[in-house]
């Protein structure tokens, strides 16, 4: 942990109109750190996650990544930087091979020319090898039915798999930072929790990987962090250990509801 501040965010604020969904966000992130960001629905959380990649483009602040500057930078520079994502919805193409989703994923480590001919791979010679090679081995880490099915559809796979291929889509980049929304949505208990043994699997294997996660299963951000971020409002409340935040007052009253 703390093996050198991969993303560094200073009075990051994002205005839609008069609101304010983002309000002077600070967070620091080193290599190595899994950070929970918790808050009431509408809080901000998404919208940082949007912010952070490009999706929204912020109204103030700064955002430094690895001592690069990615304020306003567009969605592809900033994968390019080294940051990759989930979403909360599955966004799988299930009528595409589990392959050719994780090649489109893939797009920033190839000439933009090559994902143009995704359906004519024998064009695409030694470079497409390799990057068969490395998607079947990330797959196999997750789970080697998935490498041993690569050029099935992705349709054909249960959800915890399906959510196991968009973190191979996303970790194939090599990424240093990885954000992950909502990653139970549309899973059991059960299935989130193996999901989540299979992340730290993954990261105990690339320990200079930094992950922020959103998530309302509080056993898994109690089970996985090493601090919280508390977000009401836009404004961080609350920054911390997970047993430290949830007895913070203010963190009760605006998360959960209790005034006492």
């Amino acid at each position: 942990m703390n093996k050198g501040c991969w993303l560094s965010c200073r009075e990051l604020t994002m205005k839609f109109g008069g609101l304010v969904a983002l309000d002077s966000f600070d967070i620091d992130v080193h290599g190595g750190d899994v950070i929970g960001l918790l808050g009431p629905n509408g809080s901000g959380k998404t919208t940082f996650f949007n912010v952070l990649t490009g999706l929204y483009k912020p109204s103030d602040g700064s955002i430094t990544f690895n001592g690069n500057n990615l304020f306003n930078r567009s969605p592809s520079e900033i994968n390019q930087a080294g940051v990759a994502r989930s979403f909360q919805r599955c966004r799988l193409m299930l009528e595409l091979s589990v392959f050719d989703n994780l090649m489109v994923g893939a797009h920033n480590q190839f000439d933009h020319s090559l994902i143009k001919n995704l359906l004519w791979r024998r064009f695409l010679g030694r470079n497409l090898s390799a990057f068969e090679r490395r998607a079947r081995d990330i797959c196999a880490r997750f789970n080697p039915e998935i490498a041993d099915r690569l050029f099935d559809p992705a349709g054909s796979f249960n959800m915890i798999d399906r959510r196991r291929i968009e973190l191979c889509r996303a970790l194939l980049g090599q990424p240093r930072l990885l954000l992950l929304d909502e990653p139970s949505a549309g899973m059991t208990h059960d299935e989130t929790f193996r999901l989540m043994e299979d992340v730290t699997a993954f990261q105990r294997e690339e320990p200079q990987l930094a992950i922020i996660l959103i998530e309302h299963e509080m056993q898994v951000i109690e089970k996985m962090t090493h601090r919280c971020i508390v977000l009401n409002f836009g404004k961080k409340i609350c920054e911390g250990p997970y047993r430290d935040v949830i007895s913070n007052p203010q963190v009760r009253q605006a998360y959960l509801g209790d005034d006492k």
